[in-house]
């Protein structure tokens, strides 16, 4: 994880000289908190959640109590995940209300100013230039044994899992006793209640909620079981995230869900308008994905830096031999290593075979956590620049502990080459920027994975290339066809590819009001394998009452992040308008608006402790010379945020406190990965005989008659595999296709007499099925 920036160290020192109390957020200080770092009690916290279709919109209410004799002073302090489009924060201490508000950030900043020149102080909140902040909020004096109420509201899509489960999250972050740790769940106690209900409403029926927690029964509102309502069961100790997986039937079913806009609110504006939702999620015939054709061309691109020393940079050689073992026949790959610089393993990418294969295996042995810096730009604008390879679309795998300056610019280039590639992610440890590692999958149209201290690195791996080796549904148009009286706008950018089990949700205003019909139609056109595909169907114009505005504020934030994308190519006033303006009206927050907190009725702004949200390089104690020492015990952490939340630290980087030497031990199967060759077949070698822990005699005495010798060390690989390592079965799945296909291809005439005989000499009990069986879904891959 490195730095990128340089300040001198005249300017961080007189930066410091100004720094305010609270600017500084360690491992307790999140919530509500005081002076020094101490908490106000928190009391109760109330969670409702709308979720309409495939966006939630969580209202969190928390209580606190001030048990102190004195006033205090407090500061909420919140993380919030990237993806959230925060849309209501307030606070209520008795009859005085504060709440937070979007203006232009050049008038606030004007505001900010003259209270400063005047002697007073104010606070205001906004997204920085390159990454999303931690929220705070000056919340004035909270008298003696008084209770006061934090109230924000966020909307969020919901990530879509490879079951089809739509995932909701609510982490125990604000717990002050987990709010430090990695564990999953903490045996503390907890001092307050947490309450949490959600509402479903869908054009599709509802199937099942399931939760690790204890839920009370699904009540369905309507026979249709469109609409349905769920809550956790009394008594939760808020000690663990509270994980739910919401299903629908049909979930691959097209649907359209229509929202309606404020009616207050302008009418042509996008908040006084009626909004609909398009979900698309095209279900892939078997016979389609089983003769789908295309191999690939893999990027593997891999910090360098010096915060991956020690066990880091152990793991995740590791994990790139097993990615490197698991790839296909038949495709092309390379592999970069980047810190301020980059390298590439090939001067461009070669086919995988077995010499192409043991070269990057060797290189990769030999790679070291000794690059300086963590610059992710270079290396992109590289691989972005290499011609495509007909019939193998590119798929980029990017590892990094770390978080950057540049986060915007980085997510405008993947979007630009969006069409041509796809893009995952692995953020590694609870320092690697969310914004960074999820906008990048986004944008590339791939899928994220974060790693904490409890997570197999080569588990999350293996299931994104499992879900990289689909095929994808390109050249997609949808047309509406609306009563008269009616039109649509587009609001969301042009969707040019989607691949299996991915979702993707589009967003247009619908102007006007109907002359007769509450019916509309879309048309969806795509194109599959080479063969067109036409899906219609109709859906209701009529808006459900209890709006909730979840759907018109991500609309708004994807308009919003399309408008600054132009904006930063075009340099155009007239676009920076059109951002604040639809930013201020939505109440969704841009890099050209901010939050003032104002007291509700006055207008005035709330005077208190100067806080800003996005803390500068020079409040934190770099070391400029950090990255260059692979062997450094890392610097204590002035910076916190709970990696249940997995959101950035800030824009710059911030030490990890732990040693990167810890011992760890390579997995007995990851020496036997390192023993296969890139046809899938194992030779009957000596190190063969150390990870199976028999002798050459052993293997010799037990191996049937007339078997070629490496039919006979494949299957023992095999059977090893399925008899031991079966908890890791889905981070050797590929391994094992790949091996079973070669023993195919050999066309064995006694197989089950050489299972048979493995069995015998390795004290297992492994059916011929598993060594013969491979999964349909990838099985072109591996013949």
């Amino acid at each position: 994880m490195g730095c990128t920036c340089s300040q001198p160290q005249q300017a961080r020192s007189q930066a410091r000289r100004h720094r305010p109390e609270y600017a500084i957020v360690d491992s307790n200080s999140c919530g509500l908190i005081m002076k020094k770092g101490h908490r106000v009690h928190l009391k109760s916290v109330e969670v409702e959640v709308q979720v309409k279709g495939y966006v939630a919109t969580v209202t969190s209410t928390l209580q606190y109590v001030n048990e102190e004799e004195l006033p205090v002073e407090a500061l909420f302090v919140l993380p919030l995940p990237a993806e959230a489009a925060l849309c209501h924060f307030s606070t209520k201490i008795a009859d005085q209300e504060v709440v937070a508000e979007v203006h232009d950030k050049q008038k606030v900043q004007e505001i900010y100013a003259d209270a400063l020149r005047s002697g007073q102080q104010t606070f205001f909140w906004g997204e920085t230039q390159e990454s999303p902040g931690v929220f705070r909020l000056a919340v004035g004096n909270l008298p003696p044994k008084e209770s006061t109420a934090v109230t924000l509201i966020y909307v969020i899509e919901l990530a879509v899992q490879a079951d089809d489960g739509l995932r909701f999250c609510l982490p125990s972050v604000l717990n002050p006793q987990c709010a430090s740790t990695n564990i999953v769940a903490c045996t503390c106690k907890v001092p307050y209640t947490l309450s949490l209900g959600i509402h479903i409403t869908s054009s599709i029926p509802v199937s099942r909620v399931v939760s690790s927690c204890s839920l009370e029964p699904l009540i369905y509102l309507n026979t249709a079981q469109t609409q349905a309502k769920v809550s956790l069961s009394p008594g939760h100790k808020f000690n663990r995230d509270v994980e739910m997986l919401l299903y629908y039937k049909d979930a691959h079913q097209p649907t359209a869900i229509v929202e309606a806009g404020l009616p207050n609110a302008k009418q042509g504006s996008l908040m006084g308008d009626s909004l609909v939702m398009l979900s698309l999620s095209p279900e892939f015939p078997e016979e389609v994905v089983s003769s789908f054709g295309e191999r690939g061309e893999f990027i593997l691109v891999m910090d360098q830096s010096g915060s991956m020393a020690g066990s880091l940079m152990r793991n995740a050689k590791e994990t790139l031999l097993l990615l490197l073992k698991s790839l296909p026949l038949g495709c092309y790959f390379n592999i970069y290593g980047f810190g301020s610089d980059f390298k590439s393993f090939f001067r461009k990418s070669v086919a995988y075979t077995q010499k192409t294969m043991e070269k990057a295996a060797e290189k990769v042995q030999a790679m070291e956590a000794d690059m300086v810096g963590t610059e992710i730009l270079k290396p992109l604008k590289h691989i972005y620049k290499q011609d495509h390879l007909p019939d193998h679309p590119k798929q980029v795998f990017l590892f990094t502990d770390g978080d950057v300056k540049n986060t915007k610019e980085i997510l405008d280039l993947v979007r630009t080459h969006s069409r041509s590639h796809r893009c995952f992610t692995f953020g590694i440890g609870q320092f690697a920027g969310t914004a960074l590692i999820t906008g990048m999958a986004r944008e590339g149209r791939g899928f994220a994975q974060f790693i904490t201290s409890k997570d197999r690195l080569q588990l999350k791996v293996m299931q994104s290339l499992s879900f990289a080796l689909q095929p994808a549904v390109v050249d997609i148009s949808v047309k509406w066809t609306l009563p008269e009286g009616m039109s649509v706008t587009t609001l969301s950018p042009p969707l040019n590819v989607l691949f299996q089990g991915q979702r993707a949700l589009l967003y247009a205003q619908l102007t006007g009001e109907s002359s007769g019909s509450d019916e509309g139609t879309v048309t969806v056109h795509y194109s599959l394998e080479g063969q067109p595909v036409r899906n219609q169907f109709t859906f209701c114009l009529k808006a459900a009452e209890d709006t909730g505005l979840g759907i018109h504020r991500l609309a708004a934030r994807s308009l919003i992040q399309s408008l600054e994308m132009e904006h930063r190519e075009k340099k155009d006033e007239s676009l920076r308008e059109k951002v604040v303006e639809l930013s201020v009206q939505s109440g969704v927050s841009s890099s050209f608006t901010a939050f003032l907190a104002v007291h509700k009725g006055s207008g005035q702004p709330v005077k208190g402790p100067l806080v800003r949200d996005a803390i500068p390089a020079s409040y934190l104690e770099y070391d400029e010379e950090y990255d260059s020492d692979p062997g450094h015990q890392g610097k204590p952490c002035e910076l916190y945020i709970p990696s249940s939340w997995h959101s950035p630290v800030c824009e710059y980087s911030v030490r990890a406190s732990a040693s990167p030497h810890c011992p760890a031990q390579r997995e007995p199967y990851l020496d036997l990965v390192s023993l296969q060759k890139a046809a899938g077949n194992w030779d009957l070698e000596a190190k063969l005989f150390d990870v199976l822990g028999k002798t050459e005699q052993e293997l010799a005495k037990q191996k049937p008659l007339q078997v070629d010798s490496a039919v006979w060390a494949t299957v023992l690989a095999l059977i090893w595999l399925h008899g031991f390592r079966t908890p890791e079965q889905e981070e050797w799945k590929f391994i094992a296709m790949k091996a079973t296909s070669w023993i195919r291809s050999q066309k064995v005439e006694n197989l089950s007499e050489c299972v048979q005989a493995g069995n015998a000499v390795l004290g297992c009990r492994v059916e011929e099925e598993h060594l013969t069986y491979i999964c349909p879904r990838h099985c072109h891959y591996y013949h």
